[in-house]
């Protein structure tokens, strides 16, 4: 694998920490709200971080972004959560150059997400992406390669049966309930919370389940009732709270809050209830279960479950990859371009240069030397001249690397190529993805 060489000083990297390797507690202390997300962009460019995004998700939080080492983005992301450098080290990763740009790839295309073919990662991805944008916080490269990776993302999901089913976290959530409780149709369910996961699984509830006694509770009401809305189920105060606990025979907590929200004392029963806790951090206390008859599952262990449709979907993962590849092929060819062009742009000049100097030579020795059909023929010899060079340069048979040296050194324009190339991140990057 050749390896990216960015530039001088800087490398493109993805690290974070995601389900595969860190539990829900560890992954709750890195989570970032809106507001901490902020704060991270605002203190990536008080301290010269060039381009970078950050997503923070259930099941993952990551960083994509350049740096002269991962520290500086380690630090960002410790430094506005409720994580250690020393919690990081023992359950995240990091990735560099090629294998940062296949991580993003992946995720957005599913491929990694804790349920296989999960594309909710993709829109927080966009997200993001979009927020870095409004900070001045990406570069053309990193521009480049996250519409491609929503491109693949695109692709995938309606080019693949790999979404095929209704397989989600919150669909997940749906199932559990259904194979656990018996006569459903007729059990009292409340919902507290109207994060991302919180609608798509009251969404499941009253597609699946044919429940009339769903109620949802939020601590923003209006938001509540603007689902509500949609959904014709049921909206009770923030302040009924502990009141329709009692009534639960079922409780789904979806809420964004960064400490636990439901715990023994809260609901003080004397009842069956099943909890499904679908926040990160956990927004149920563990200390529920010691109330006889509570059962109390969070995500992590719905995303364990596997059914046909997960096995199913497994068969399409070599298509996915191939979109992918073909995708990855394309966006290689436009970094080549950029990383060539201020050798090519450098060459022509340098050409230019002993054509003109052949000018001045010639117009002492002949006398009505015809300066303008000279001018005509040797600028589209040297216009085919660059052209076969720069076929050469894009050619993938050898390192791209090794022939802008050999360019260089033969015509000499090493120094003049840096003095002419652009400041723009992406093209003083020396990007390589294959």
């Amino acid at each position: 694998m050749e390896n990216f060489n960015m530039s001088s000083s800087t490398t493109f990297y993805a690290l974070g920490l995601s389900y595969k390797k860190a539990d829900a507690e560890i992954r709750g202390k890195f989570s970032l709200d809106t507001q901490a997300q902020s704060d991270l962009l605002m203190q990536a460019k008080a301290e010269g971080i060039e381009s970078l995004i950050v997503t923070c998700t259930c099941n993952r939080t990551e960083v994509y972004g350049f740096a002269h080492h991962p520290y500086e983005l380690i630090k960002l992301l410790c430094e506005n959560s409720n994580g250690s450098v020393e919690e990081f080290q023992q359950a995240a990763y990091i990735y560099k150059n090629e294998e940062a740009v296949n991580h993003m790839f992946r995720v957005g295309t599913g491929l990694d997400s804790q349920i296989l073919g999960d594309f909710e990662i993709i829109s927080q991805i966009k997200i993001a992406f979009n927020h870095s944008k409004q900070e001045g916080l990406v570069n053309t490269f990193l521009d480049r390669l996250v519409n491609t990776v929503i491109q693949a993302s695109k692709k995938v999901k309606t080019e693949t049966k790999i979404s095929s089913g209704a397989t989600s976290v919150s669909f997940a959530s749906v199932q559990y309930i259904i194979r656990n409780v018996a006569d459903i149709e007729n059990k009292n369910i409340l919902l507290f919370g109207t994060g991302k996961i919180g609608r798509n699984t009251c969404e499941n509830l009253v597609k699946h389940t044919k429940n009339s006694h769903i109620t949802l509770i939020n601590r923003t009401k209006n938001k509540a009732e603007l689902l509500a809305g949609k959904l014709n189920i049921i909206v009770k105060d923030y302040d009924d709270l502990k009141e329709e606990l009692q009534q639960a025979d079922v409780l789904v907590v979806a809420t964004g809050a960064q400490n636990p929200t439901i715990d023994k004392t809260s609901l003080n029963l004397q009842k069956t209830l099943l909890i499904l806790d679908l926040s990160i951090p956990r927004n149920v206390d563990t200390n529920v279960e010691e109330i006889p008859g509570v059962t109390l599952i969070h995500l992590d262990d719905l995303s364990q479950i596997t059914d046909d449709t997960l096995e199913r979907r497994k068969q399409h993962i070599p298509a996915a990859e191939a979109i992918i590849d073909d995708l990855k092929l394309e966006l290689n060819t436009w970094v080549n371009g950029r990383k060539c062009a201020p050798t090519i742009h450098a060459l022509k000049a340098k050409l230019n240069d002993i054509v003109s100097a052949e000018f001045a030579f010639q117009k002492k020795k002949i006398i009505n030397f015809d300066e303008v059909q000279m001018d005509l023929i040797s600028s589209r010899i040297i216009q085919k001249l660059t052209n076969h060079f720069a076929v050469h340069l894009k050619n993938e048979n050898n390192s791209l690397d090794q022939k802008i040296e050999f360019i260089e050194k033969v015509f000499q324009i090493g120094q003049f190529t840096q003095k002419i190339s652009p400041s723009s991140a992406e093209e003083k990057y020396k990007i390589k993805l294959s």
